[in-house]
């Protein structure tokens, strides 16, 4: 694990868009998993190994992993390519 006071930089020098920011960076391998990604869609990607950039979630959307409570919204895990533009991965 590694520690990086500077998130903004960590994400520009990854290719996340500010539309695509959230709360939490992870890097495993060559893909960036940006915000609450449900396990599931980390596993589908790592199986799967598309040519993109990575997975996101943007903002802290209730009832994704890590904001279970008493409210659910729906939101819906993008797909960074290569290009920074994103595709729906999953809808919850």
């Amino acid at each position: 694990m590694v520690s990086e006071n500077n998130r903004s930089a960590l994400q520009e020098r990854l290719g996340i868009r500010r539309q695509y920011g959230a709360c939490h960076t992870g890097i495993i391998g060559k893909y960036f998993f940006e915000g609450h990604i449900p396990a599931k869609d980390i596993h589908r990607l790592l199986k799967e190994k598309p040519d993109i950039k990575g997975l996101t979630v943007p903002g802290m959307p209730m009832g994704s992993p890590g904001m279970e409570g008493n409210r659910k919204e729906s939101y819906q895990v993008l797909a960074v390519g290569q290009d920074g533009s994103s595709t729906v991965w999953a809808d919850y």
